[in-house]
């Protein structure tokens, strides 16, 4: 049968508009148009600065500022720096492993406690926890220079019950760089935890009760497997900047514990040495990626992403 054939429209009346089924072609644009701002950003402020550090990483290193650079491809720039300054690589890293051992220590009791236990606390809590985020990041690690320093209530009260000697100190030690970085960045290690635990049905753990669990079984086999996704975000957002910090062992150490960080700081602002800086940068994330790849691929990223 032939179809019907459509009523004749009056005089003023207009056709209707296409509904938006009618106009697919606009529906798959829209999602880019959204992303065109943020993918331009990243774009300008990105991957722009990063080609032109790559450049620089392959500058001629007998150039200078007051010379000019040349780009001659100078790949010698990555080992010669590796080989000069692998001691504050290997130092980078094990600080800030040292610290987030540290921070898992304390920041997961505190997330579980505030997640679980807090009950009508649980905002107030909250805030105490990203409440030093509101300070100023150097103002914080200069406080920290005041309570660890030689004449302040901590050593003191150390020395007291023997755990220093009388000539012990903490300032200018790689106790105090650790305990710095373990302060600074403990709110992006408990904040993750914390939305992970507070989605934590409390059912599952009665239910491992009710199965004769010990406590400890409870935890190993229920409550750490789904918090997985807050510990895994959680360890990568402290670490990464942890691993790239300078300023907590500028203040609060000697060179004796300076990270590759305030070399990259040196060889930019007091030296000069902008190709060995770039190389020196280039190396970190080199490195910083492959620790993420490798921790994610353990840990397993569908959750996480």
């Amino acid at each position: 049968m032939s179809a019907p054939a459509q009523a004749p429209t009056s005089a003023g009346e207009q056709p209707a508009s296409p509904s938006p089924a009618g106009r697919p072609g606009r529906r798959r644009l829209l999602p880019y148009l959204l992303l065109l701002p943020g993918a331009a950003w990243l774009f300008l402020f990105f991957v722009v600065p990063l080609v032109q550090l790559a450049a620089a990483s392959l500058y001629d290193p007998a150039g200078s500022l007051s010379t000019g650079y040349a780009l001659t491809w100078a790949f010698g720039n990555y080992p010669a720096a590796l080989q000069a300054y692998w001691p504050q690589f290997g130092r980078s890293f094990g600080y800030a492993g040292i610290a987030l051992v540290l921070a898992l220590l304390m920041g997961y009791p505190l997330a579980y406690a505030i997640a679980q236990q807090a009950g009508r606390w649980k905002n107030l809590l909250l805030v105490c926890v990203v409440a030093p985020m509101f300070t100023s990041f150097l103002l914080r690690t200069l406080a920290w220079k005041t309570i660890l320093s030689d004449n302040g209530w901590l050593v003191g009260l150390l020395r007291d019950v023997h755990l220093l000697g009388p000539d012990g100190r903490l300032l200018a030690t790689p106790v105090a760089v650790v305990l710095g970085l373990t302060y600074n960045f403990l709110p992006f290690l408990v904040l993750p935890l914390y939305a992970s635990l507070e989605r934590l049905d409390r059912r599952l753990l009665e239910a491992s009760s009710d199965l004769y669990a010990s406590p400890l079984q409870t935890f190993r086999r229920v409550t750490l497997p789904l918090s997985m996704p807050g510990l895994t975000a959680g360890t990568l957002l402290f670490f990464i900047p942890a691993a790239g910090d300078y300023l907590n062992a500028e203040l609060l150490g000697t060179p004796n514990e300076y990270m590759i960080g305030n070399v990259i700081d040196s060889a930019f602002l007091v030296r000069l040495d902008h190709p060995q800086g770039a190389a020196l940068s280039f190396l970190l994330m080199t490195a910083i990626l492959a620790v993420v790849f490798g921790y994610l691929r353990n840990a397993g990223t569908r959750d996480v992403l």
